[in-house]
């Protein structure tokens, strides 16, 4: 079932007598998994307090425009790259006036002004004037520019009059914003990701592995999700926890997930290799648990495993194939041979010897490369890289 999960919600609330109504819309949304942010207007101060959506949300009130204690005060700009969905709810007349005329002189105009973020516009006014030829116009400037709104509902309104006007139900704002990520630039498709390290087991108590966390691999996996993929991990031993709406398959042995991913893309149409798959394992497996007693050294001799993504390339030529590199020098120039060698539609590089970016990171900073160009995606969280990574991907499936 598809959530919230790691999705960044900036609420906006504006000064109707609907804002009682936002301390549920929060609450909704942290239930399935969101982190939700306030911003208020003075005038949504005289409905509801602060105080109320802080206890709420669980997190500090946005309402200044120069807030001091925001990093280099510059907090418009921090609460825009940090939102994955905008919703102003409830909107005004004066606000969605304010809005499209683009005014920047309080902290929710300033925001929307400097936000990508898929943004919702919940209206809630008194019926004459949500009907009004000058808020009929101003709606259908947002509409034109790609603006998303849910309702108004029509219904008895508090002023006594009844009509179109009334703020949508918490409950029905929250469905419609999930249902829409359904319809995201990865819908009807289907995309296999791997993930973690592959296990090779020595003995039954010894193997070889390495230190992926699986954090980016279960990044991708979330990120594809909420663009309305169908979405199989692949995954070797972690300790993350995936969506509920993904199909997640736990492994061990790179055999194992070579086997597993095989079976997968028989019903795929792209494969995301981030797993960090073990490149030899132990020639010779032991039964028992070899005892240091026996001998004063021990040798393993090693032979390859199979190469998964090389695998998939020469059976599914016709999906999108991405690649990952996880290089420590020449990353670029490493990942490149990777994507000639393997027959890839892309490849992921990054410099894992970096600590502040490598294993067990949960930041993220990667080239990505295809035949025709390289972009660089800067240092950020691995799920905003993730979804990064995943428009590209979508934007390359439609060209």
């Amino acid at each position: 079932m598809l959530n919230f999960s790691n999705t960044n919600v900036l609420l906006c609330v504006t000064g109707g007598i609907a804002a009682y109504k936002s301390a549920e819309i929060i609450r909704l949304f942290k239930k399935d998994g969101a982190d939700v942010r306030v911003v208020m207007t003075e005038s949504a101060k005289e409905f509801i307090t602060p105080l109320t959506l802080q206890a709420v949300s669980g997190n500090e009130i946005h309402d200044s425009l120069l807030d001091v204690k925001a990093e280099s005060a510059m907090g418009h700009i921090e609460l825009a790259k940090w939102a994955d969905i905008i919703l102003i709810a409830p909107c005004t007349a004066e606000s969605l006036a304010k809005i499209t005329h683009g005014r920047a002189d309080d902290l929710m105009g300033s925001v929307i002004l400097a936000s990508n973020a898929t943004s919702y516009i919940a209206p809630a006014m008194n019926t004459t004037m949500w009907l009004d030829k000058s808020t009929q116009e101003n709606f259908q400037t947002l509409l034109s520019r790609g603006m998303n709104f849910i309702g108004p509902d029509e219904g008895e309104q508090a002023c006594g009059d009844v009509g179109p006007g009334r703020l949508v139900e918490p409950e029905k704002i929250v469905e419609l914003i999930k249902s829409d990520l359904h319809k995201g630039p990865l819908s009807g498709k289907t995309i296999t990701i791997t993930a973690g390290p592959t296990r090779e087991q020595i003995d039954p108590v010894r193997y070889i592995s390495n230190n992926s966390s699986g954090k980016m691999g279960y990044a991708l996996a979330e990120a594809a999700k909420l663009q309305g993929a169908n979405v199989n991990l692949v995954s070797g031993p972690v300790s993350l926890t995936a969506n509920k709406g993904i199909n997640l398959f736990k492994i061990n042995s790179a055999a194992e997930m070579l086997n597993k991913v095989i079976e997968c893309m028989e019903s795929s149409d792209i494969f995301i290799s981030c797993a960090a798959v073990a490149d030899f394992k132990p020639a010779n497996y032991s039964d028992t648990k070899i005892k240091k007693e026996d001998s004063e050294s021990l040798e393993i001799n090693l032979e390859k495993n199979h190469d998964i993504l090389s695998e998939v390339s020469k059976r599914h030529n016709s999906a999108y194939i991405v690649g990952f590199a996880a290089e420590t020098a020449n990353v670029n120039d490493n990942a490149n041979k990777k994507l000639n060698s393997k027959n890839l539609n892309m490849i992921i590089s990054n410099d894992v010897s970096d600590k502040t970016i490598g294993f067990d990171s949960d930041d993220n900073e990667v080239h990505v490369i295809t035949e025709n160009e390289t972009i660089f995606l800067k240092k950020d969280k691995k799920i905003k890289i993730a979804r990064e990574i995943l428009n590209i991907i979508a934007l390359n499936i439609k060209s």
